[in-house]
């Protein structure tokens, strides 16, 4: 029996601009894509959702509901695959029934993640770390 795959790496993505270096330095391998915390309160549900449509990586994203419930039930209705919600939430266990139910996953804590807030990927050396973070193989452009 195979040991289960590793899960994709993750980024935390901010904007379009992020999130289309990301694909493409990623190719055929691309990442899982998380908001920022709490980003389904500030950006919204919808808002992360038309940014992964429009780079055809809507299946590829964790929204961050953070303490809201009602964020997270509205990811789900949105399509999303994967949400984080805080433990803490009364309804926590009852939402991770309803999620799993629909084959979504209810995430407690976000995964690991490298922030593209903090990587200059219009730089070699940010393109190089989030190359590494990613895991792809060197390449002559990016050694």
């Amino acid at each position: 029996m195979l040991p289960p795959a590793a899960p994709s790496p993750c980024v935390i993505i901010h904007g379009a601009p992020e999130l289309a270096a990301v694909l493409a330095l990623a190719g055929d391998r691309p990442p899982r894509l998380l908001s920022a915390p709490g980003a389904a309160a500030w950006w919204g549900v919808e808002g992360f959702r038309a940014l992964l449509v429009a780079h055809d990586a809507l299946p590829l994203g964790i929204l961050d509901a953070a303490d809201a419930p009602g964020h997270a039930l509205a990811a789900l209705r949105a399509g999303f695959q994967a949400v984080v919600l805080s433990p803490a939430v009364p309804v926590f266990p009852a939402l991770a029934a309803l999620f799993a139910g629909q084959g979504v996953t209810l995430l407690p804590e976000a995964p690991p993640a490298l922030d593209l807030a903090r990587v200059q990927l219009h730089k070699p050396q940010g393109q190089r770390h989030l190359a590494r973070w990613l895991g792809l193989p060197r390449t002559p452009d990016l050694a």
